[in-house]
């Protein structure tokens, strides 16, 4: 869809199998789904807990119940607002059991699911609604006026939907265009017409230039990682994974929704993280694997809570991924509380993962590979795809040279919703192109370990999520009293990275104050996304073509930004 014919045989070829592991043995996610739901062996075991540990709120399914309610769920989604095949659905909600059935329910009819961040501006959120083509919005009852108000202005939005927190729908009635709503109770299964390649997700990711941009992934590429992940850990029926991370995004959804069901295990659903909670949880749910970013390592490391008195035998690791991991965080957890860091990359283009450090290591060879370079390793290439460090011409480089990380594959996205410049840029030489530095080495028995030395892109990368610069760009050069400003990322210790504001002042013998920069800033960007530093300068970093030079800045700058790097900046009440 949306592909030019070349640029559709690039993608194809990106997104051919490596031959290394087995086909899918479904013809669409229902089927997927019900071989697990309805497994005799599994209907009465648990599939899904829901913890909001701020609201003392505990709720349990095994996996009959969540394959009825799923059923239910599926049948009033077509039967009340239509949807079939092809459909897509924006979701502007949070980490809930209601999302997750939501999820599921879309994907057994075939409907696409637009997951939208409720932290993103309301600008970002009307573009992600008009660009997707979304036909329904699903929201908590606090964005409904914001969504109805852009009915009229969107034609492809039928309906609105807002949800009460308690489980069920909350069904006020909706505003529509072109189709009438019925809210009669449906009877009868929806129909399953889903296929494997069929869309699953439209993820939205930032981007350096222009606006976000669509990635497309399929059922297919949600259960291919899913399988992958599940082989590389060696996760099964006894496996329990807890989710602490945002479900609007790909972490979230493949690792700790997904790859559970996938692996007949279970998941424990957190409504968002609490490190004080943290290893309580792990004790009480028995819990076998988490997946988490580097920031939420340091500030488990900050709580530094006495883990004697829980019962964490089960407890295999922490998966870690989505952020620039800091060779000193990694070392200071292990020692500090004994687990290991299974650390990973991938991208949203990707999947999720496409590769992690092998679990048969030894203790000393898990640490030498996470510590003994100048970066982590990120691991090996997961199965179902490979990896390449390649030059500007598609050219493999030697072991230890630089170049750009590529992959191909069956995890590869079917590419991005609507944007032919964005396919044509990202998929050359049969491969996909990650934008991210990296080099390779090889172990003993000749597998590649590969590293992230840096990124071509200019995205900020806090705490696993990536924030455009551009936008914070704009904020700055708002305030009156500036004439050119940029956001640099700096080194953190806690997120990974956090941002800095360079600013070039109208009147140099003026400036203005950091205080004043910050306060205008924080009333216009959310809080990951407002600078936490300021620097003055009276150059303007722009090459002859006026493209700014962001990436030689921050290389400027970096021994005046190293001293910020073990702050821990708070957000204010």
């Amino acid at each position: 869809m949306y592909l030019l014919t070349d640029v559709r045989d690039r993608i194809k070829q990106a997104r051919e199998a490596s031959g290394r592991a087995p086909e899918l043995p479904w013809i669409s996610f229902a089927e997927f789904f019900r071989s697990r739901v309805y497994d005799p062996r599994l209907t009465t075991r648990n599939v899904l807990t829901y913890r909001d540990d701020g609201r003392r709120l505990r709720r349990t399914y095994s996996y009959a119940e969540f394959g009825t309610l799923v059923e239910q769920m599926a049948d009033v989604l077509h039967a009340t607002f239509g949807l079939t095949r092809g459909d897509r659905i924006a979701t502007l909600l949070s980490n809930h059991d209601l999302t997750t059935l939501i999820y599921f329910a879309a994907w057994t009819l075939g409907v696409v699911v637009v997951p939208i961040n409720i932290e993103d501006t309301p600008e970002k959120r009307r573009y992600i609604l008009e660009h997707s083509e979304a036909s329904v919005a699903l929201c908590w009852q606090d964005a409904y006026e914001e969504m109805t108000a852009l009915q009229s202005i969107l034609p492809s939005l039928r309906a609105v939907v807002a949800l009460g927190d308690g489980g069920i729908l909350d069904r006020k009635e909706t505003k529509s265009t072109g189709r009438k709503n019925r809210h009669a109770v449906p009877i009868g299964l929806a129909p399953s017409t889903s296929r494997l390649d069929d869309p699953a997700l439209i993820i939205y990711t930032s981007g350096t230039t222009g606006p976000p941009k669509g990635v497309i992934l399929t059922i297919a590429n949600l259960l291919i990682d899913a399988d992958a992940i599940a082989d590389r850990h060696g996760f099964d029926l006894n496996s329990r994974l807890m989710c602490v991370l945002p479900i609007h995004h790909v972490n979230g959804i493949v690792v700790t929704l997904v790859t559970p069901l996938y692996c007949r295990g279970s998941v424990v659903l957190n409504r968002k993280f609490r490190s004080g909670s943290f290893w309580r949880q792990m004790h009480e749910e028995r819990v076998t694997s988490v997946s988490v970013v580097p920031t939420l390592l340091e500030f488990l490391l900050d709580a530094d809570e006495d883990l004697a008195a829980y019962r964490l035998d089960r407890f295999g690791g922490v998966i870690c991924g989505a952020g620039p991991l800091l060779k000193d965080t990694a070392r200071r957890f292990e020692d500090r509380f004994g687990f290991p860091i299974r650390h990973g990359y991938g991208l949203s283009e990707t999947t999720c993962y496409s590769c992690f450090l092998p679990n048969d290591l030894t203790q000393a060879q898990h640490r030498h590979w996470l510590t003994d370079f100048d970066f982590p390793s990120i691991g090996t290439a997961l199965r179902h795809n490979e990896m390449a460090i390649l030059d500007g011409y598609g050219t493999p480089v030697p072991e230890g040279t630089r170049g750009e990380i590529c992959i191909r594959g069956r995890t590869v996205c079917a590419g991005y919703f609507k944007r032919d410049d964005a396919n044509d840029a990202a998929f050359q030489w049969g491969w996909f192109r990650s934008g991210d530095e990296g080099f390779s080495l090889a172990d003993e028995q000749g597998r590649l370990y590969f590293f992230i030395s840096g990124r071509l892109k200019e995205l900020i990368v806090r705490g696993g999520v990536n924030i455009s610069p551009l936008e914070i760009d704009d904020v700055l050069k708002g305030h009156p009293a500036v004439k050119f400003a940029m956001a640099l990322p700096f080194e953190n210790r806690y997120y990974g990275e956090e941002i800095a504001a360079y600013v070039v002042p109208n009147d140099p013998a003026s400036p203005p104050t950091e205080a004043e920069v910050l306060t205008h800033c924080r009333t216009r960007l959310p809080f990951a996304k407002q600078p936490k530093v300021l620097l003055i300068g009276n150059e303007i970093p722009y090459t002859s073509t006026g493209k700014p030079k962001r990436i030689e800045l921050k290389s400027r700058l970096a021994t005046t930004l190293a001293q910020y790097r073990d702050r821990q900046f708070k957000e204010h009440d």
